[in-house]
């Protein structure tokens, strides 16, 4: 396995009651996803047969490969912002109007013109392109260059525009903006840039939602966990969970652990040098959405306290999870996880397995009453990629022998 790197973070604080991605927020978040079509809780799946190989107390993966059948979290935030910026502009307030309100005749005259565009890797286009569908706007979709075919695919049956660009993710962003300034559009990016701010600080607060289930859910199978691992694109995504979790949690909040693909680590290089940073060059990786070279400055603000480690993961890392979730232990649920959704796990596995990475193992201080929380982000959004990947042969890690103990020692 290639070279995981971390940062332990010196400015962690525990943030309770946190205002702005607290349980009230993550509450009202939810009462707007139950107006949305499908609405469920996802899954979060209790892997005993994995914990007990790698010597955790717990090990669950919150599955979000069922949110609305697009399998992936990423309309829990984009629909909640777009709600929340078509309230303003209908006037109302701070009351956000559910989808079918906001799909009913007499509002939709109100948005004759409204039209959506947005950049995106894959899973946030598609939950703005099923969102304008469900309110009949019209939606135009940037993709960075080397987006697979499937996830091109995806979007357009979902009616939207889609353009590929020549460019990385960032640059394809900064398109989407210049179309929004040209044609009038209403610009639903969940990354920040000057003065765009308050659609991305939206969408995280949607994404608290995903939060607050996983946190009823764990508390009803097996208490509060005491780690929670998180993967990183701009950051939105962490930075909610991050927060919610520091907010309900107080002091005793779990260890939470920021991941990144290797040479895409924009926010682990922004807590080692305490204000935000940019990664440069290709940002290579087959985790297609956490190739973001920008860290979003809302996001950062939240991490900069509520983050105890950024990890930084090679490709191999991810596909160890792809493959440890798709072929499980007898008994283990078997989970369909991307190449952005498996990296928790294959990162948490890598810890307890690898001997190498014992001072970071001991840095966290993951150990047999460690109750391990993972979020699996999408499904197999590139499928054809996702079955080559877990197809593959492989030999599932074994931890190491467990240190005798002193009082062993004595005995």
């Amino acid at each position: 396995m290639e070279q995981i790197s971390f940062f332990q973070n010196p400015s962690a604080a525990p943030s309770p009651d946190d205002a702005q991605f607290g349980m009230h927020v993550a509450e009202r978040a939810l009462r707007f996803a139950r107006s949305l079509p499908d609405y469920s809780p996802t899954p979060l799946r209790r892997l005993d047969r994995l914990a007990h190989a790698l010597h955790l107390g717990a090990l669950h993966v919150k599955d979000e490969s069922l949110r609305f059948g697009l399998n992936s979290f990423k309309a829990l935030g984009g629909s909640y912002a777009v709600a929340c910026a078509l309230g303003e502009r209908l006037g109302l307030e701070d009351n956000i109007p559910t989808l079918p309100y906001l799909a009913s005749d007499a509002v939709q005259r109100q948005l004759d013109g409204v039209a959506l565009v947005t950049a995106t890797d894959g899973n946030h286009g598609r939950g703005i392109a099923w969102t304008a569908r469900q309110l009949g706007l019209p939606c135009t979709v940037y993709m960075p260059r080397g987006t697979a075919a499937a996830r091109v695919g995806h979007i357009r049956r979902l009616g939207a525009e889609v353009i590929v660009t020549d460019c990385t993710y960032d640059d394809t962003a900064r398109m989407a903006r210049r179309a929004a300034e040209q044609h009038g559009w209403l610009l639903a990016q969940d990354t920040t840039f000057p003065g765009y701010e308050t659609f991305p600080r939206r969408c995280m607060e949607g994404y608290t939602g995903m939060a607050h289930e996983a946190m009823l859910q764990h508390e009803c199978s097996c208490g509060r966990p005491t780690h929670v691992f998180i993967q990183c694109g701009a950051g939105s995504l962490a930075g909610a969970v991050a927060a919610y979790f520091s907010s309900v949690y107080g002091s005793e909040r779990p260890i939470l652990s920021v991941i990144e693909a290797q040479n895409c680590a924009c926010m682990k290089a922004t807590a080692e040098a305490g204000a935000p940073r940019i990664c440069t060059g290709g940002l290579e990786t087959i985790m297609a959405g956490l190739s973001v070279g920008e860290p979003c400055t809302v996001a950062w603000n939240a991490l900069h306290t509520a983050a105890d480690f950024f990890f930084e993961c090679p490709d191999d890392v991810t596909e160890l999870g792809m493959k440890l979730l798709a072929n499980p232990s007898p008994l283990d649920p078997a989970i369909v996880s991307g190449e952005s959704g498996a990296v928790g796990v294959g990162l948490v596995t890598a810890l307890m397995t690898d001997a190498e990475l014992a001072d970071m193992r001991q840095a966290l201080g993951l150990g047999p009453d460690s109750r391990v929380l993972c979020f699996s982000t999408e499904g197999d959004t590139d499928h054809e990629s996702w079955e080559r990947i877990v197809n593959r042969p492989f030999l599932a890690p074994e931890p190491p022998e467990e240190e005798p103990s002193a009082e062993d020692i004595q005995e």
